[in-house]
């Protein structure tokens, strides 16, 4: 039997419904996953086959969306959040967890949240989805990965002012990145000698300190260190020229050091199926490349392909992990 996927709903006023049944209606059985979720939130019209346990989950695709119920205490209003339904989007996450580290489904695969609107109707003492995913497993130390088929990026530091930037990048920081990276490449991704581009902080990697110290100070004793640990690093590299398909042939994955270094060349690439993954929890966690899209939701404009390429890689991602060492 193939463990089927979660996927949370996310708030039920974005765009995560009517993603969850284009999914379906793109995947069906041939990739089984389920929502979690209330029924009556999706689109009108939209096949619902309810099951009682993520086993089932396989068999219902056949005939609609498998859906595990939970129940939420108001109904959506596509664009507008409503506060009754904040506590509703927290429990199904931490349901979801449940049911992957029990063993019932081998990955989870997140619809976007709204923060604000969960700060507001339920107190989220959380800075985001990650964060909550990260306490909910126990895990201190998190990485975000964007990944697509033309290219995986690692940003060191994530959501900073680039004046913040310097401050923020630490020797331990970028050790513990550049571990957690190495790590989930052999686990999640099959890979058994991944080799990570690593790019530098200024201007044509510092210059030789013409241009910024941080390459000769910081990245590249680090970078040394974990090379005496096995590691294949290449770098510090200069960011300019780390992305050009020539260059993208010689690594696996690219770890920058700060969120836009890493993020405009994949969506530049990829802007449509790029896939939001965290590395270093004890379970496989996706999610689409976007947020809630208010002002499009109930529309049926919202294009399901980064959703679509979420499931099919925490599906795979799923499998890998689960292989024998």
């Amino acid at each position: 039997m193939t463990r089927p996927v979660a996927l949370c709903c996310g708030e039920p006023a974005g765009i995560g419904p009517e993603l969850a049944a284009k999914a379906w209606r793109a995947l069906g059985p041939e990739l089984p996953f389920f929502l979690i979720g209330d029924p009556a939130h999706l689109p009108p019209g939209t096949p619902v086959a309810e099951i009682a346990e993520p086993a089932k989950a396989a068999d219902a695709a056949r005939t609609g969306l498998p859906v595990l119920r939970h129940d939420f205490p108001a109904p959506n209003t596509p664009g507008t959040p409503d506060p009754a339904n904040a506590q509703g989007v927290i429990d199904v996450i931490a349901r979801a967890v449940t049911l992957v580290q029990s063993g019932a489904a081998r990955a989870l695969c997140t619809a976007p949240i709204h923060k604000k609107a969960l700060q507001d109707g339920a107190g989220f003492a959380h800075p985001g989805h990650t964060e909550y995913l990260a306490a909910l497993a126990g895990v201190d130390r998190v990485v975000m990965m964007l990944a697509s088929a033309k290219l995986r990026v690692v940003p060191t530091t994530i959501h900073l002012p680039l004046s913040q930037v310097p401050a923020a990048l630490t020797a331990p920081l970028l050790r513990d990145t550049l571990r957690i990276t190495h790590k989930a490449l052999i686990r999640d991704f099959g890979l058994t000698a991944p080799r990570i581009a690593v790019a530098g902080l200024n201007p044509h990697a510092g210059e030789g300190g013409a241009m910024g110290h941080e390459e000769t100070t910081l990245i590249a004793p680090v970078l040394d260190q974990l090379r005496a640990e096995g590691l294949d690093l290449r770098g510090p590299l200069s960011a300019d020229t780390m992305f050009h398909d020539r260059a993208r042939s010689g690594y696996d994955a690219a770890v920058c050091m700060y969120h836009d270094q890493a993020l405009i060349p994949i969506k530049t690439l990829d802007f449509d199926r790029g896939v939001n993954i965290t590395l270093g929890l004890p379970f496989i966690r996706t999610s689409p490349d976007h947020g809630t899209a208010l002002d499009i939701a109930g529309r049926g404009l919202a294009n399901a392909s980064s959703m679509i390429e979420a499931l099919k890689l925490a599906h795979d991602m799923g499998a890998a992990r689960a292989r024998p060492a």
